[in-house]
């Protein structure tokens, strides 16, 4: 089945395709205090959510980058439903290949949840420090380990100990760049709980309205292999924080 298409139909229910809720959203970006025609980069934008709500707010000019072509359309649709004014880009493409025009050009550079992207955490931050402007925001999305993962956990998921760190690696991991942590968001239980469970619902809801589906067989058994492995070990294991950060001096 394809990857894009999997997470398309298994975040059918979601606002945000994270474990984060729209209220710690909407406190971020209070904290955030934007001006008007600031600029903002969201890579991994997902629906776009983030990204239309900071322009809804602050009027800010942003580029949302997506490599789901699924997601880039949502986003789209909703940016042209809400704001249909805004001054907002989407672009369907791998992350790791856009290049700013110029460099520390961006006011706010995000990527929430997709750490991979780049090779890891800390990569991240450094692909995304480098983009940002002297004063800027540098704002990630990390899952971290709340003990130790189990090893048929580890097995389960098809990652490693050294996948993810814990909370204090990874707010070190910034630190260690000369980032300026200022705030965290830890996503509680039951943010966790309704950001998979809706995944479940959405992938029931699916495979009943297209039975005939060549991909539904599979996408169920996806579906139940990881809520199996999440309520056995992931729901105890495994945490989540947005990490926001402001890079000082030049």
């Amino acid at each position: 089945m394809d990857l894009w298409k999997y997470f398309d139909t298994t975040h059918r229910e979601h606002v945000l395709c994270n474990p984060t809720n729209v209220e710690k959203i909407d406190e971020l970006i209070t904290l955030l205090r934007m001006e008007p025609g600031a600029k903002v980069l969201e890579i991994a934008t997902g629906k776009g959510e983030f990204i239309i709500r900071l322009a809804e707010r602050y009027k800010i000019e942003g580029i949302g980058v997506d490599i789901s072509p699924y997601h880039i359309s949502d986003a789209e649709k909703k940016s042209k439903a809400r704001i249909p004014d805004a001054h907002l880009t989407f672009l369907e493409m791998d992350g790791a290949n856009y290049q700013p025009s110029q460099p520390e050009s961006f006011d706010l550079v995000a990527c929430i949840g997709a750490s991979w992207i780049y090779g890891g955490h800390k990569e991240t931050l450094k692909a995304l420090k480098d983009m940002a402007a002297p004063g800027g925001w540098v704002v990630v999305g990390e899952p971290y380990w709340r003990q130790e993962p189990d090893p048929a956990y580890l097995e389960a998921i098809g990652e490693q100990r050294s996948s993810f760190g814990t909370h204090y690696e990874n707010t070190a991991a910034g630190l260690d760049l000369g980032l300026e942590l200022v705030y965290t968001l830890v996503s509680s239980q039951d943010d966790w709980d309704r950001y998979e469970g809706l995944q479940w619902y959405a992938a029931s809801e699916w495979a009943e309205r297209h039975p005939h589906d060549p991909d539904a067989g599979e996408l169920l058994q996806r579906v139940r292999a990881n809520r199996a492995s999440y309520l056995q070990w992931g729901r105890d294991t495994l945490g989540w924080s947005i990490y926001v950060f402001k890079k000082v001096g030049g």
